[in-house]
């Protein structure tokens, strides 16, 4: 599912990273990538703010997704969060088209993924 990862589109990808990851940056770096991510301010804007220019705050922005992409490389915990999301999400499918009558076949259907889910914890 690293394919998922990679097609993400660019802003919802930095909120997923940062989402898993954020906490594990420096308090300045979260306080600039949240006002350029969360808050969608321009880089004059936080550089102002910030009191470095705009190179400084392009910069840090640039290191904070490499850092946050290391660390995703490494632990893989959005991609585990994006295959289980799928998996929950088929299972659901599978629930809403069974009927009474299709009951041993979606138990053993549900079975092998949630088994599927279970390998990826």
């Amino acid at each position: 599912m690293i394919s998922q990862v990679r097609k993400m589109d660019g802003i919802f990808k930095q909120v997923m990273l940062y989402d898993f990851y954020g906490e594990l940056l420096t308090s300045h770096q979260k306080e600039i990538y949240e006002q350029a991510i969360l808050e969608d301010l321009s880089l004059s804007e936080i550089a102002e703010e910030a009191g470095i220019s705009r190179q400084g705050v392009h910069d840090l922005l640039k290191r904070c997704d490499k850092i946050l992409q290391g660390y995703e490389d490494r632990l893989h915990l959005v991609e585990k969060f994006l295959t289980i999301k799928e998996k929950i999400h088929c299972m659901n499918e599978i629930l809403d088209r069974a009927s009474d009558s299709d009951i041993t076949k979606l138990k053993s259907e549900l079975r092998i993924i949630s088994d599927d889910i279970l390998k990826e914890l």
